[in-house]
């Protein structure tokens, strides 16, 4: 588990309560990597300010304490933190979501080129479908703890077919005055209710729908593949 720990880290929503206030910038980063006996204090040193470089931070605060430091700020020490021993996946719990939105934006755009620079893979966790849209390449829907549809980025934001991801796309408001949403439509259709959603989506002692391809790379919970689905891949077939 050690070994696998290494290549799995994790960035938490709350970028305060994860770090401990005892502890200071430096000894924060620099734990990993004692956990894992990597290096000796001096390659440890020069680890821990190539990282805190990295993020964003200032070489001369890494003596500070967290409490000295805003959110963002804050969430960048457990950015750097994570990615000290060079992980290959990185689990980002709501990373953004207890920053105010000009900070989001930096936090989000900073994960975005780490990305690149590492070659990180993310699994981003997240309840805001702007950021969703933003970070990722593929989606996974899930509702009362299982997933109902997964594809490309492009594909679910274009053509949702489970009732439960189309309401929370319909719930995403445009900044267009003629398109107003329609809150008494989403909270009557019990959107989050599998027990309430329509055949063949319907989750229930009943029915036991499954993940079902309805289209290359594009899975859906259903009992049986949904006909709307099915007969738009035809007509595109015959076109």
């Amino acid at each position: 588990m050690k070994r696998f720990r290494r290549q799995v880290q994790f960035i938490f929503q709350d970028p305060f309560g994860s770090l401990n206030p005892r502890m200071t910038v430096y000894d924060i980063i620099e734990e990993p990597l004692v956990i894992h006996s990597i290096g000796d204090a001096l390659s440890r040193r020069e680890m821990v300010y190539e990282l805190v470089t990295l993020v964003g931070l200032d070489l001369r605060h890494v003596k500070r304490y967290p409490h000295s430091f805003s959110g963002g700020q804050r969430q960048r020490i457990g950015i750097a933190r994570a990615l000290a021993l060079r992980p290959g996946l990185v689990i980002c719990d709501e990373p953004t979501s207890a920053l105010d939105v000009s900070i989001q934006a930096q936090i989000l755009n900073l994960l975005m080129d780490l990305k690149q620079k590492l070659a990180l893979t993310y699994l981003f966790i997240s309840h805001n479908l702007a950021v969703v849209d933003y970070i990722a390449d593929r989606i996974a829907v899930m509702c009362a703890g299982r997933i109902v549809e997964i594809a490309d980025r492009a594909t679910l934001f274009r053509n949702p077919v489970h009732p439960y991801t189309q309401a929370l796309l319909a719930a995403v408001p445009t900044p267009d005055p003629s398109q107003r949403l329609d809150f008494d439509q989403l909270i009557a259709d019990k959107a989050s209710d599998p027990g309430a959603w329509p055949e063949p989506f319907r989750r229930d002692t009943a029915n036991s729908p499954q993940l079902i391809e309805v289209a290359p790379g594009h899975c859906v919970e259903a009992t049986v593949p949904p006909v709307s689905v099915t007969a738009r891949a035809t007509d595109r077939a015959r076109a």
